[in-house]
């Protein structure tokens, strides 16, 4: 069947429907775009910047502020901060190499770097290795 539109023309039902839905989805692109134009700028920037570097863990050896990748071989990134843990076996089985990372004690020959804590203070002053 065929129906006059606001401007005179003959349509059909199928042409009305496809006008409909494209009005539709004409809508929600709007609607969407207006909710992502209201985000604060810093919001976006920030989310991208903590999608794009990788997580850094300060640790404090002897007194030296090293940044560290999270996850990182524990045993290397300390010996590249100039601190030499004891080795024996490598394998974590005889406790030779074990520091204190921040309080916690760690195997350097088999730990990883830790997550960068959520303490604000302890992510500015660093965790100590001992």
């Amino acid at each position: 069947t065929a129906r006059t539109d606001c401007e005179g023309a003959e349509t059909t039902s199928g042409e009305a429907m496809a006008s409909r839905v494209f009005s539709v989805l004409l809508f929600a692109l709007v609607a969407l775009a207006g909710v992502q134009a209201h985000v604060a700028p810093g919001a976006r920037a920030s989310a991208l910047a903590a999608r794009s570097s990788p997580a850094m863990t300060v640790l404090v050896v002897n007194g030296k502020k090293v940044d560290a990748k999270a996850g990182a071989p524990l045993g290397k990134t300390l010996e590249r901060a100039g601190f030499k843990p004891n080795y024996s076996c490598k394998k974590g089985e005889c406790g030779s190499c074990t520091v204190s990372v921040g309080g916690s004690r760690m195997k350097a020959c088999i730990s990883k770097v830790p997550p960068e804590p959520k303490l604000k203070s302890l992510q500015e002053s660093g965790l100590v290795v001992r």
